[in-house]
């Protein structure tokens, strides 16, 4: 069951990205933080897991470190441990895309399982989101990409991969399924 604790990061979360919507689109960043929780949940994790999920994004997004270590006393070193697994940036401006994604990748297998569950979780969401806008909007997606369509269609089929090896193994066979399915639309579009 969770317990008050999982209130209190709900509302952390709510506090660090009240303003944020998530990429090109008007809908509320909490809508993803939520939903990669539930997916956590759903696939086993209990309530650190689900604190970190909430939280996955904070340091990257919202003062690095030193959210980190408010994390850390707020939550313990469990949950800040895996927020510190999903995080990819500390500093803004943020380095090149390319080689941030490339480090990631690079860390995954030998990551805690935590950190692989909810990253998984993360990047299912993500790539569900992506599908949807695809069929929705088409090439025209691709713009809200640091990666442009190349480059997001490389890093997901390499997340897939990644999490096929890895685990967690139900969430990776679904990102595979999801991505697989955006690879097959993405190049019949592209193509006509």
């Amino acid at each position: 069951m969770l317990s008050e604790r999982f209130r209190e990061a709900l509302g952390l979360a709510f506090e660090l990205h009240k303003d944020q919507r998530r990429k090109g689109t008007d809908v509320p960043y909490l809508a993803h933080l939520l939903a990669v929780s539930a997916i956590v949940l759903e696939h086993g994790g209990g309530e650190d897991e689900a604190i970190a999920a909430l939280l996955h994004d904070a340091a990257e997004d919202q003062g690095g470190r030193e959210t980190l270590e408010r994390i850390r006393r707020r939550f313990g070193e469990r949950v800040a441990a895996v927020v510190e697994g999903c995080t990819d940036a500390w500093e803004e401006p943020k380095p090149p895309w390319r080689g941030r994604k490339e480090a990631y990748l690079a860390h995954l297998p030998g990551a805690d399982a935590r950190v692989r569950l909810v990253s998984c979780a993360d990047k299912l969401h993500n790539a569900r989101a992506i599908l949807a806008d695809y069929r929705r909007l088409g090439e025209g997606l691709w713009a809200r990409f640091q990666g442009g369509k190349e480059g997001t269609l490389w890093y997901y089929r390499a997340l897939a991969d990644a999490f096929l090896e890895h685990g967690p193994p139900e969430l990776a066979r679904e990102l595979d399924e999801v991505v697989r399915r955006l690879e097959a639309e993405a190049t019949s579009r592209g193509a006509s």
